[in-house]
């Protein structure tokens, strides 16, 4: 069945509108996302913000797809501290995909199962139609706007760190679950289960870029 971007839309309005919580338990998942936190989860997350280092740290925010620029910035950062003269284990971008980002995080299984390219509004860059696979990840030729530029798991290998916010994760697989009739919870596993090795869920991704900034890290917005 095709997802209902009108139903987004609404949501999406909804939410800007300051909805009630009574407008807002229409939709799957977004209860879900209000109860009381997992407290692995946070555990799991603080320790891993303990893998910030170096004397240049900075955190990109990344809530919307922007022509994968959260990504792009990530690794200009590492590329313009190496031309000014420091190694990468000196430096630390952390790349937090939130909001419309995140399926910058997932593998190709969930964007062709559940249609992200078209939910999202991500286009494939070689074929000009809505990205059924993760362009970004391992980015191949002509997935970037101009060569050279290192995807998500080789930015990983020097040291960058991405993150992926939780609620979002929720609240989203409850919308594609409610436009394809799912369970939203298969869908929210689905999308869990496809997170990239490596890539930390957090509670959220404004919850993140606190932690971030308490590690040192200054704020770049990477969104639209």
């Amino acid at each position: 069945m095709e997802i209902s971007n009108n139903s987004r839309r609404k949501f999406l309005g909804n939410l800007a509108a300051g909805a009630t919580v009574t407008g807002l338990a229409a939709f799957p998942g977004f209860l879900e996302a209000t109860t009381p936190i997992n407290t692995a989860l946070v555990a799991d997350s603080d320790e891993w913000f303990k893998g910030i280092k170096g004397s240049h740290r900075i955190v990109y925010d990344g809530p919307e797809p922007h022509d994968a620029y959260p990504i792009i910035w990530t690794w200009a950062f590492y590329l313009t501290n190496n031309q000014t003269g420091s190694e990468d284990s000196d430096i630390t971008g952390v790349c937090v995909l939130r909001h419309n980002a995140i399926p910058f995080a997932m593998n190709d299984s969930v964007w062709s199962k559940y249609k992200l390219g078209e939910f999202f509004k991500i286009n494939d860059n070689t074929t000009q139609a809505p990205a059924i696979r993760n362009p970004y990840f391992e980015p191949g030729e002509g997935d970037y706007p101009m060569p050279g530029i290192d995807g998500i798991k080789r930015l990983q290998e020097r040291g960058a760190m991405f993150c992926v916010c939780d609620l979002a994760i929720q609240v989203f697989s409850g919308f594609i679950a409610q436009g394809m009739d799912m369970d939203p919870e298969v869908v929210r596993n689905d999308f869990v289960a496809s997170v990239y090795p490596g890539i930390q869920i957090v509670p959220s991704g404004v919850w993140a870029l606190g932690r971030a900034q308490e590690e040192g890290c200054g704020y770049i917005y990477a969104g639209g």
